[in-house]
């Protein structure tokens, strides 16, 4: 088993807060980032900002130059070892005479893999697993992408204490207060689509763009519409690329790109939309629906994390739901989830769930 020092622990650290500061841009690529030591002193340090960009450890190459010879990397991601938009990693590593690698965590990618023998058999030293469950946190899209097929989806709810969203009519602007807005954008920004459904866009015409937070791109829009009912002048379409899923084929004008896939009664069939979106290179996929199309994502499996956002007030009992689900017989049978973090925004609590 690996022993690392207090220095090895705290270039990790430095390096995936370098990670972050592609949080919204690297999609689809991974988030890296990569720190040269030499001597226990930065020489140099970089991230992946972009695709097509250079990688990580390019960037660190090129700032550390003759410094990297006898370094030690710190990656927050094994360095790949195929050729892509950019030259392979482990090469670039061994031409510059690093005498050793410190990775977070294997890369999940199949046509990257085998940086880490690479770099061995040219006499570098090699440890992985420093500080894997931050590594893998950071990109948790692009780890259920490579191994899963599909992306990480995260469905997000705005609610009050009596668990309503939205108003019997389906109004729900707005629920909660502004810094959980703001909040709620930074997670729209980090992710690579957005999903949300007809009912939604014909209640609240949302726009779905990243606004409350600087980002250089926005998201695709996902919008899962089964029957084309969507109007053309939506404001869903005002920024950004759409993608349509439906069930039916009608020859109308649409602003977007339309995708059948229906199922076997005709709706959209989420689960594969699911691995479409992942061909699609979409890491990350963010929910924001109405209690219908939430209730049909959960009860077809695919919901991993659900962001909920608790407003001190009440609705009552004619408003909507969270999740459109059929009652249980047993306790036992309810939908288990596990809380990954609870937090105060404003006047309201944050809370991040499992399954």
């Amino acid at each position: 088993m690996n022993s690392f020092s207090e220095l090895d622990r705290a270039m990790m650290a430095r390096a995936l807060a370098l990670a972050g500061r592609g949080l919204y841009t690297a999609t689809p690529n991974p988030r890296v980032g990569c720190v040269l030591v030499k001597d226990g002193a930065v020489v140099g340090e970089g991230w992946h900002e972009k695709a097509g960009a250079p990688h990580a450890e390019a960037n660190a190459l090129a700032a550390a130059g003759a410094a990297a010879k006898g370094a030690t990397a710190y990656v927050t991601l094994e360095p790949c070892n195929h050729h892509g938009r950019t030259p392979p990693c482990a090469q670039a590593l061994i031409q510059a005479g690093v005498a050793r690698v410190v990775a977070a965590v294997r890369d999940p990618n199949p046509k990257a893999e085998l940086g880490a023998e690479t770099l061995e058999a040219a006499g570098i030293r090699v440890d992985i697993g420093l500080m894997e469950e931050e590594a893998r946190e950071i990109n948790i899209g692009f780890f259920s992408r490579m191994t899963r097929g599909r992306p990480w989806v995260r469905m997000k709810i705005a609610a009050t204490l009596d668990g309503r969203t939205a108003l019997q009519d389906g109004r729900s602007q707005w629920i909660t207060g502004a810094e959980a807005r703001r909040d709620g954008h930074h997670w729209r920004a980090r992710a690579c689509a957005i999903l949300t459904g007809i009912g939604t866009v014909k209640a609240d015409d949302p726009r779905l763009t990243v606004r409350e937070v600087a980002s250089p791109r926005q998201p695709l829009k996902v919008l899962v519409d089964s029957r084309l009912e969507v109007a053309e002048d939506a404001r869903i379409f005002d920024e950004g690329s759409v993608l349509i899923a439906c069930g039916v084929h009608k020859q109308r004008r649409l602003r977007g790109e339309a995708l059948q896939l229906p199922n076997q009664q005709g709706k959209v069939d989420l689960p594969g939309l699911l691995e479409e979106l992942a061909r699609r290179g979409v890491n990350e996929l963010h929910v924001e629906a109405g209690f219908r199309l939430n209730g049909s994502l959960v009860r077809e499996g695919c919901v991993d994390e659900f962001l909920v956002y608790l407003n001190p007030s009440f609705l009552g009992d004619s408003a909507q739901g969270m999740v459109d689900l059929p009652g249980f017989d047993s306790l036992e049978a309810r939908p288990r989830l596990r809380l990954h973090s609870v937090q105060r925004v404003g006047d309201d609590v944050r809370i991040l769930a499992r399954r």
